[in-house]
């Protein structure tokens, strides 16, 4: 419209030109004079004519060539105007099928995503949400049929194809396909958080304590989880490693794995009682005693206590009174009592076990106890202590595993 404007009016104004030089040579009486002769043939007019002439010229040139550009171009206008149309359609259908797949009409929002696709400005958003829609609704052909469209839009080096597929890959419980594809990324960028994350999730699932071992330096440094997440992870981790090792009772595989333990988490009890209870049960109990003796110092447990009643030392009675040691600190602790007992017994005090187990049962009942007066008892001919004591810790044992039974169906 702007054209046509600037057309007319540059047309009005050539016109104006001509009539006012027209008027100009009228007040001479004289109109002009052109001649312009090309071979045998010769054209004679006046000046007036002759610029109307050329005015027109110019204006029917300039007309035609504008209509013969804008007929040259009119195929790649169409073709842009098409496109354009696509695309809006396209960004149009990107909005949709994110509200659909937001709402949970998976299949709307695929059908969607997938028809304009091509034609978008991100088609890796719309196979990503197609893949993502796939999945949910249990079509993992299609998913993976998306990923690889998906990854064929994308750069070699990029991470958002990748990650996209491990994540589904993990939550649909394919774990080893999905570090087949986190190694890939790992190699890209060995520090970046989401792909150590997703990689400590996966070998969870699968148990490969080993792997997890060698990714937690990293999983430290770069922050992926919390601090105490990390404790966390570093007790179960090794925890795990310690059990495997006791599995085949090798002696040289438990100190082993050990000895390549943190110092900070050697000393938590959990930790510590795997390690002497393989060590006791491979037949090593004595070189653990000093360890227990300093644990117990470190950290008073139960459980520890009781390992150390278990080991076959070298020299009972010097275990006998670095126990009794303790009830100085522990005047009231019915599990160190039934441990004097039980060591007492192997030294065969009969007496101070005797006495020991009674104290222990004074403070609180307990199988351990009831189990070794009956056999001090039934030692001593006593038949009939014996047998209330047997019949008292079966009690006690049958009322644990009861107990045990209703937290489990709580």
């Amino acid at each position: 419209m702007k054209n046509l404007i600037y057309f007319v009016a540059s047309l009005l104004a050539a016109i104006a030109v001509a009539f006012l030089l027209h008027n100009w040579l009228a007040s001479y009486n004289d109109p002009g004079y052109v001649l312009i002769g090309f071979g045998h043939w010769s054209l004679e007019t006046s000046l007036t004519v002759f610029t109307v002439i050329q005015v027109i010229g110019f204006f029917f040139l300039y007309s035609f060539f504008r209509l013969m550009g804008v007929l040259i171009r009119m195929p790649s206008q169409v073709a842009k105007r098409r496109q354009s149309v696509k695309f809006n359609r396209s960004q149009e259908a990107l909005i949709a099928g994110l509200f659909d797949a937001a709402d949970g009409n998976w299949e709307s929002a695929e059908r969607v995503l997938i028809k304009h696709a091509s034609n978008s400005g991100a088609p890796l958003l719309h196979y990503l949400t197609a893949a993502r829609a796939a999945q949910s609704r249990g079509a993992l052909d299609k998913r993976d049929e998306y990923l690889r469209k998906a990854s064929e839009q994308s750069a070699d080096n990029d991470m958002t194809v990748g990650l996209t597929q491990a994540e589904l890959h993990l939550s649909e419980h394919q774990f080893e396909q999905a570090l087949q594809t986190l190694s890939k990324l790992h190699e890209i960028n060995p520090n970046h958080g989401r792909v150590l994350k997703m990689m400590h999730q996966a070998y969870q699932h699968l148990g490969d304590i080993e792997a997890i071992n060698k990714l937690l330096p990293s999983l430290q440094e770069h922050k992926i989880v919390m601090e105490g997440e990390v404790k966390l992870l570093e007790t179960q981790t090794f925890s795990r490693l310690l059990k495997q090792a006791a599995a085949n009772n090798d002696i040289q595989a438990i100190v082993a794995c050990w000895d390549e333990i943190p110092r900070h988490i050697r000393t938590l009890p959990g930790v510590a009682n795997i390690y002497f209870a393989a060590m006791i049960n491979a037949g090593a109990g004595a070189d653990v005693e000093a360890g227990l003796i300093k644990q117990l110092g470190r950290y008073w447990d139960a459980t520890t206590l009781a390992l150390y009643a278990m080991v076959e030392s070298n020299d009972t009675a010097k275990q006998l009174q670095s126990a009794e040691q303790w009830l100085a600190v522990y005047p009231t602790d019915a599990m160190l009592f039934s441990v004097l007992g039980r060591l007492a017994l192997k030294v065969e005090q009969m007496e101070k076990a005797e006495q020991y187990l009674l104290k222990s049962l004074h403070i609180e009942e307990s199988v351990d106890a009831h189990q070794l007066l009956g056999e001090l008892e039934q030692a001593k001919g006593e038949h009939d202590k014996a047998c209330a004591n047997f019949k008292r810790a079966l009690a006690l044992a049958s009322n644990e595993v009861i107990k045990q039974a209703e937290n489990i169906s709580a």
